[in-house]
């Protein structure tokens, strides 16, 4: 339901900040700039913390209290791990306080046409989830066809997934407006749609709010926001 929030024209149905998954998934990304980045979520009543697996632990325990959820990546960033790899790192990472699991497809599988391996890929991290956390799908859009994009959304749908998002951050090219609207006529109403790399700026934000998504993974969160600030 729309709650009345509007900027720049565009509707939103949460407050901004709620659209937005704080992430920092940097390989040197010491415990100080982990811990810096949950203050920050604090502070702007992000939607999640989005993080490596490894910090679990530190993220949930910081946040304990609040309503920003715990994130964490699964399979990150290149996907082509064993499907128990993931369904064991989903499992740990929920054991260690993850609410919200951010899981990257087999890519080469897709590629290779092996439907039923990216779909069984998807259900075990769902499986392991065990609705103790939502799992969304990284479908790395910038290596796929528009016809590949949607075939995947459609195998995301069908093995029980929460979302389906854009990108790593960490290939080729990250999320695009024409990639959101794809990806939520692929899935409809009944599924979330994350826009994430390369989103590092109000316009940015709201442009992918616009063509569909409903949440963002942006590591430029404190900058959107403020920009935001300002509009009003």
């Amino acid at each position: 339901m729309d709650n009345g929030i509007t900027i720049r024209g565009v509707a939103l149905e949460k407050p901004l900040a709620k659209y937005i998954d704080h992430t920092l998934l940097k390989p040197d990304a010491s415990n100080e700039q982990i811990e810096k980045l949950c203050r920050e979520a604090l502070e702007y009543n992000f939607a999640s913390v989005c993080v490596n697996s490894c910090y679990a632990a530190l993220v949930s325990g910081l946040l304990r209290g609040s309503d920003v959820r715990t994130c964490c990546v699964v399979g990150f960033p290149l996907g082509s791990m064993l499907s128990e790899a993931k369904a064991y790192e989903t499992k740990a990472a929920i054991g260690h306080g993850a609410q919200e699991i951010d899981m990257v497809i087999n890519i080469g599988a897709l590629k290779s046409g092996d439907k039923r391996l990216v779909q069984d890929d998807i259900a075990a991290v769902v499986a392991a989830a065990d609705h103790k956390a939502l799992v969304k799908v990284i479908i790395e859009t910038c290596l796929l066809t528009d016809e590949e994009k949607s075939l995947v959304c459609e195998l995301a749908k069908a093995a029980g997934a929460d979302f389906v998002k854009t990108s790593t951050g960490f290939s080729s090219g990250g999320a695009t407006e024409a990639d959101v609207a794809l990806m939520r006529k692929a899935v409809g109403p009944e599924m979330g749609v994350k826009a994430s790399g390369g989103i590092r700026d109000l316009e940015a934000t709201l442009s992918m709010i616009e063509a569909g998504a409903d949440r963002i993974g942006a590591s430029a969160g404190v900058k959107i926001i403020q920009q935001a600030e300002q509009e009003s």
